[in-house]
């Protein structure tokens, strides 16, 4: 359903408080408009310290999730969106990895799988230096955290400066890039790889299947799925992949978390876009604090470079992900290889190509479909409702909105707001949609898609503005290490 009406500004009214009592920025808005219920998922989703992704089926904090939700909090309470960033970093390890879940000691550990016992952070992880006072996993999740903190700034500047929020948390994003440039270039050309599938975010995604082939799988009876007491056994991965999940992650946690003897390894093109994003925004978030971040921006232009060399199909159109173990693309089209428009440096003709692929035959936005699918729509492998392999996700869809809104496809982006926004109003904030009628999938109230509602919001439809304060490059000096 279209409330045309409920995407309108609202009335001017004095400051609301949420439940953790900070100043909610902005007027009330009606009961039962769009941004209120939006704001109403988040705060029945916020734990006290962060938020969690859904209260049945992710009732954990997640890294990623949590950086979008801060990107969608900083319009309601930018300190609450400092606080959830603040969490999550405070689970990182010494090596410099952000973990992909930090776990509540609170939730049953049958409530999640794998669950702590299965990670054995604090043992397991001792020698990459991980927490000893909280239990978190071992994987990471795609870096998108510098890109929310520099959002969650400059939403309230003074704020930020008075709690010297990015003096603090620079040094630690500093080190999580640190890890992935380093530790993670499995390949030697530049790019970060992520070991598991978890990691890169979209977890049974078609791409992961030709190197996950490799994998031995755990047996059925040495795990328990608690996500299948959630969700259709239809729209979740197959028994045969979660087995393979289990070993590999169990095969990691056993060489004790070091890098580099996986047998599982890949450079995907969203998770180093986010990478390249990120690293702007550090230079960003440098220069705010005295600094010029020439270094920061100038390797992002490499990295942006080494994307556009190892993982740019020009007969595609698009970007596709390389199999380190093999040193060949995957032939596999995904909502990841169209992720790189956020780019700034992104090739004029790169980012031509990126959009006749978005409206073409294989994700079909604006014709045949309301979002951009997760998977090609004419591929062997596409289901419109299983996990990742074609149903449409809101942080993908933001990313390519804010994406085509920094290439000048202001109409293309306009027509994605507003189908976005639609969606989450239609779907009661659905985890994932049908691409093709939005019907809801997943679990309801998500964290994210309420959150990047709200961003889009607070986005006059059509503004090119901001975009480039948030993802572009700005003066270039000097750098802040």
């Amino acid at each position: 359903m279209n409330r045309t009406s409920q995407l309108t500004a609202p009335r001017t009214a004095p400051h609301e408080r949420g439940r953790d009592g900070a100043a909610v920025h902005g007027p009330v808005r009606p009961a039962g408009s769009l941004h209120r219920r939006a704001a109403e998922v988040l705060d029945g989703n916020w734990t006290g310290a962060s938020t969690v992704p859904s209260r049945s089926l992710y009732p954990h904090q997640w890294s990623w999730d949590s950086a979008f939700v801060a990107i969608g909090l900083r319009h309601l309470s930018p300190l609450r969106a400092q606080t959830e960033l603040e969490t999550l970093l405070d689970a990182q390890w010494g090596d410099g990895r952000i973990p992909h879940i930090v776990f509540n000691p609170s939730v049953p550990l049958d409530a999640y799988f794998p669950s702590p016992d299965f990670w054995r952070s604090s043992s397991a992880g001792r020698a990459a230096g991980a927490p000893r006072t909280v239990q978190t996993s071992g994987i990471v999740q795609p870096p998108v955290h510098a890109l929310a903190a520099w959002l969650v700034h400059i939403a309230d500047p003074g704020l930020s400066r008075s709690r010297s929020f990015l003096a603090r948390v620079y040094p630690r994003l500093a080190a999580w890039h640190r890890y992935l440039l380093h530790r993670r270039d499995l390949g030697g050309g530049g790019l970060a790889s992520v070991v598991h599938p978890w990691e890169q975010g979209m977890d049974n995604a078609p791409s992961w299947d030709e190197p996950l082939s490799r994998v031995v799988p755990a047996p059925a009876r040495s795990f328990r799925r608690a996500d299948l007491a959630h969700g259709a056994p239809e729209d979740r991965p197959t028994d045969l992949d979660y087995g393979r999940y289990v070993r590999l992650a169990a095969d990691y946690r056993d060489a004790g978390y070091g890098d580099g003897a996986a047998g599982f390894a890949v450079e995907d093109p969203a998770f180093n876009a986010l990478l390249i994003a990120s690293e702007h925004a550090l230079a960003r978030i440098a220069r705010e604090l005295g600094a010029t971040g020439t270094a920061r921006d100038a390797r992002a232009r490499r990295l942006t470079a080494a994307l556009v060399d190892r993982l740019w199909d020009p007969a595609q159109g698009m970007f596709l992900c390389r199999d380190v173990r093999t040193d060949a693309l995957v032939p596999e089209r995904g909502v990841s290889g169209l992720v790189p428009l956020i780019l700034p440096a992104l090739p004029r003709e790169a980012a031509a190509a990126l959009v006749r692929t978005l409206r073409g035959p294989h994700f079909g936005l604006g014709t045949t479909t309301r979002l951009v699918p997760s998977y090609d729509l004419t591929g062997h492998a596409f289901d419109p409702h299983r996990y990742w392999r074609g149903p449409a996700w809101f942080n993908t869809n933001w990313l390519v909105e804010r994406g085509l809104r920094l290439h000048g496809e202001h109409d293309r982006a306009r027509r994605l707001r507003a189908a976005l926004l639609e969606t989450a109003d239609a779907s009661g904030f659905a985890e994932y949609v049908d691409p093709y009628t939005g019907g809801a999938c997943g679990a309801l109230g998500f964290s994210w898609t309420a959150a990047l509602t709200l961003d889009l919001l607070h986005e006059a439809p059509g503004a090119a503005h901001g975009t480039t304060e948030e993802f572009g490059e700005g003066a270039l000096g000097g750098d802040l290490r």
